[in-house]
């Protein structure tokens, strides 16, 4: 499947910015289940200081802004070529060793609702558990945009028992972790049925098998990533997958503006 993807960041600000750095993962990469056939990333008010992959493998820019103009413009535009591999993306690849994704972190750290979750998880090989648990997650969790943040660590999401997909994985990836098995969190983009305008991206989570590698998991939606998908990022978690990020210095108001199209070719 061939899908055409844009994606508008817009910063405006209510006075001149005395400074400002983002980090930017935007760009895909080709791999197993996509080719990139054409990207292109235009910003607008501001400079690219640095060019590099981070430790996960990811494309990554940092870019700065100081005084005016009062409006940062991130685009990315492109097209991906994608093929459904029933969520199998294959063996481990890159700089981070496989026993990295075992170790919690702050955003995916285990409490007695977590630990409670493993427990519910039955018996089986483990590709057959890790469905389990994405089902369980599902039911736990409903989808309800709004009742969380990025902020917003597992535990306090399953607790809560609403969120969004980004809470679907954080949870999935730290039961995964407490059974044993190395997990991950994937950034990117879903072609939607009936819907080519978004507000956000998407999220979801791989779990490495033996046999197999590492295994997609959309507990958000119930299934495993297919050609629908498009994976840009990849990380602990949110936080080392986030397509932007940054710090900001001085007075200046800020408001965010995001919008995501993806659709097929």
């Amino acid at each position: 499947m061939r899908l055409k993807i844009t994606h508008r960041t817009e910063y405006s600000y209510d006075a001149p910015v005395s400074y400002a750095l983002q980090r930017l993962r935007l760009v895909p990469g080709s791999g197993p289940t996509q080719t990139v056939q054409s990207w292109a990333l235009q910003i607008e008010g501001a400079r690219e200081e640095v060019h590099f992959r981070d430790q996960f493998a990811n494309d990554t820019r940092l870019v700065s802004v100081e005084g005016a103009p009062q409006l940062i413009a991130i685009e990315a535009i492109g097209e991906v070529e994608t093929i459904d591999k029933a969520g199998v993306y294959g063996p481990h690849q890159g700089f981070a060793p496989l026993w990295l994704f075992l170790h919690e972190t702050p955003l995916t750290a285990a409490g007695a609702g977590i630990r409670d979750l493993a427990e519910a998880v039955g018996g089986g090989a483990d590709i057959e558990r890790l469905h389990q648990l994405a089902t369980l997650v599902r039911e736990r969790i409903a989808y309800q945009p709004g009742s969380t943040s990025a902020e917003t660590v597992a535990e306090e999401a399953l607790n809560l028992g609403s969120g969004v997909c980004q809470d679907h994985s954080h949870v999935f990836i730290s039961v995964a972790r407490l059974l044993g098995l190395p997990a991950r969190y994937i950034s990117g983009y879903l072609m939607m049925d009936g819907v080519s305008e978004q507000a956000a991206s998407h999220a979801w989570a791989e779990a490495h098998v033996a046999g197999l590698g590492w295994v997609s998991f959309d507990a958000a939606n119930g299934i495993s990533p297919d050609e629908r998908y498009v994976r840009v990022a990849t990380g602990r978690d949110y936080r080392d997958a986030m397509p932007v990020s940054g710090i900001r210095l001085g007075q200046a108001h800020e408001q965010l503006a995001v919008s995501i199209t993806v659709v097929q070719q």
